[in-house]
């Protein structure tokens, strides 16, 4: 039973594009591993840019930099 947790930054991914990454991610875990798309777990999380950083700063502050 694959369990894939997909982080990224809430920035407006759409829904559709959501459960296209859960489809694309499962469809790829079945070709390639040979795992049950029936038994396979993936979960988006959604992080605030302030919530994740890179070294050392915020993904915010580096936005706001343009880097």
């Amino acid at each position: 039973m694959p369990y894939v947790n997909i982080k990224i930054t809430r920035e407006g991914a759409s829904s559709a594009q959501k459960a296209e990454l859960i489809a694309g991610v499962t469809r790829l875990l079945q070709e390639v591993l040979g795992k049950n798309p029936a038994t396979t777990v993936v979960v988006i999380d959604e992080v605030e840019t302030d919530n994740w950083g890179i070294g050392g700063e915020t993904v915010t502050l580096r936005r706001q930099r343009g880097n």
